[in-house]
């Protein structure tokens, strides 16, 4: 886990591959050309290595054993319907050379931490596709090794920790796990000519090697690492997420171009590259997802980011770290449990205003006083504490027959509760009973007591939205 001031050799994004590996395209008879919009069909959702995505076809069926494996006792994957994804962005550089770790500006530490960490959601109709970021400097508990930044798990315990630290924070299963790393994504960009990606402001980082002026780049696939991976702007690790996700609906949008679906060789590049560098879990069925994705597109694919409440948050170990708004994540997690769209608003139901907080306003009430005791002036006193409290009392109390009245009682006319439970709520322990008079009358008793203020029902203006900001991978592209 790095310390405080570090040199950050964070990886967002990336593929499996130990030495700059890309595989050509296998030699087999090539199959019959399918149309473009069957192909386009057959282009789903399932890479989900940085890109979110992989492009598959009839070369994938031809090529599933380079697919590594790593067990992270996920839950059994699902047949059909939804199911939750974790993908895991691994920074592993102990068999990089010197030379590649020089080229690309990591450092030279040994061992493996994940510097990307999403929750992918395949809706139940296969339709949508929902992508949560974590951000890595989440201060959480790490089951078994106490509050740490969720992206030390994988360093305390693999990808099985890594899992159950996830399952966690969020509270959902997850059905499948995917783990990439830097040298792969490498290979990814380059096998489909770079990704264009565009920045608001100018960047100069040092720590990658990356330069860019403000503006739209077509970058290759060690530019567009260094662009994924600096943290050289205002917001750090937020804005790294941003980036990213930029780059995975960069690579989204140049994977389902006519330009690499018509061009076998191209595609047979991307697929290829794209399978070595995936590690899955050993039961995960990459294949069986394929087949359900077939109808994915680019406006199908939505991002969302977990709420936060603290972004400059300082850890006891002097880290610093983010901390989760954690109603508005567990709302956001819970709707994604459910299958619901984080892009519509969550219908809200109108409830039954309680006795104190009715919707009746309390200047609409008029109400007659009458003294029930022989106590002089408790009359007059409840007149006054009732028009303070915004209440109308006309005339001059009056008395009641008799005096012995011990309790406070709210008297009310068929069709006046409303108005009479309002009254009685800013009067403590008073009786009340519907009776045969006009309107709303109290009489007050000899336990004389003290009318409270009204306390006004809340606004719904003043209830934070729980609609989550989101953004299709379409309008991540940058547009020309």
């Amino acid at each position: 886990m790095r310390e405080a001031g570090e040199e950050d050799g964070g990886v967002l994004v990336g593929g499996d591959a130990y030495g700059g590996v890309r595989l050509t395209p296998a030699t087999r008879p090539r199959r019959p050309v399918r149309s473009a919009k069957a192909r386009r069909r057959n282009v789903i959702v399932a890479g989900l290595l940085s890109t979110g995505i992989l492009v598959t076809t009839g070369v994938v069926w031809a090529t599933p054993r380079q697919i590594g494996t790593v067990d992270a006792g996920v839950t059994a994957p699902k047949s059909q319907g939804a199911e939750n994804i974790l993908l895991v962005g691994v920074d592993k550089r102990d068999d990089l050379t010197r030379q590649q770790q020089n080229q690309l500006k990591l450092g030279r530490e040994s061992g493996q931490r994940t510097d990307t960490m999403m929750v992918i959601h395949l809706s139940e109709d296969h339709q949508r596709v929902t992508v949560v970021s974590l951000p890595r400097d989440t201060w959480t508990t790490i089951p078994g090794k106490g509050d740490h930044k969720i992206n030390s798990a994988y360093q305390f315990g693999g990808p099985k920790l890594t899992m159950q630290t996830v399952r966690a924070a969020t509270g959902l299963e997850i059905n499948r796990y995917i783990e990439v790393n830097i040298l792969g994504f490498i290979d990814v960009v380059d096998s489909l000519g770079g990704v264009t990606v565009c920045t608001p402001i100018p960047i100069n980082d040092p720590k990658t090697g990356l330069n860019l002026l403000a503006g739209t780049h077509q970058l290759q696939g060690a530019q567009a690492l260094g662009y994924a991976r600096t943290r050289a702007t205002a917001r750090s690790d937020l804005d790294r997420i941003d980036r990213q996700q930029q780059v995975i609906s960069a690579l989204l949008n140049r994977a389902l171009s006519a330009d690499t679906l018509a061009n076998p060789a191209k595609l047979a590049a991307f697929v290829n590259s794209t399978l070595s560098t995936v590690k899955v879990d050993p039961d995960d069925g990459l294949i069986g997802l394929a087949t359900q994705l077939r109808d994915v597109s680019l406006e199908d694919v939505r991002f969302a980011d977990v709420p936060l409440a603290n972004v400059d948050f300082k850890a006891p170990t002097g880290e610093s770290a983010v901390l989760w708004d954690r109603p508005a994540a567990r709302d956001m997690f819970r709707r994604i449990d459910a299958d619901q769209d984080l892009a519509k608003p969550v219908p809200t139901k109108t409830a039954t205003p309680s006795p104190a907080k009715t919707v009746v306003p309390p200047e609409s009430v008029t109400v007659k006083v009458m003294n029930g005791t022989l106590i002089t002036g408790l009359g007059a006193r409840t007149k006054s504490a009732l028009v303070a409290s915004g209440f109308k009392v006309p005339g001059e109390p009056g008395n009641t027959g008799k005096k012995d009245h011990k309790q406070t009682l709210v008297r009310y006319a068929a069709g006046q509760e409303a108005a009479a439970r309002l009254v009685a709520s800013v009067i403590p322990g008073a009786e009340l009973k519907q009776a045969d008079v006009e309107g709303v009358e109290v009489i007050a008793g000899s336990d004389q007591p003290k009318i409270k203020k009204l306390k006004q029902p809340d606004t719904p203006a003043s209830k934070p939205s729980s609609t989550p900001t989101t953004k299709t991978a379409m309008e991540n592209i940058c547009k020309k």
